[in-house]
């Protein structure tokens, strides 16, 4: 009989590990997906605009740095 008792705390102890680490990653997970669904949508978006409406060169961007000078 203590081997019984034993066997059920420790499934009840792993089952509880794992309810706990469900919990803590699901929104990460689910974050992810919606991620991965957003790219796809994007891609699908690029790919079906003309060639017409593509810039003909990468726009290039001008990064400026202001300090105090005092």
């Amino acid at each position: 009989m203590v081997f019984m008792n034993t066997l059920m705390d420790n499934l009840v102890g792993i089952l509880t590990v794992l309810g706990i680490f469900a919990v803590v990653a699901l929104p990460s997970l689910i974050g992810l997906a919606h991620e991965r669904r957003v790219d796809r949508q994007l891609r699908a978006a690029r790919a079906a605009r003309p060639e017409a409406d593509r810039p003909s060169r990468p726009q290039g961007f001008v990064t400026t740095t202001v300090t105090v000078q005092s």
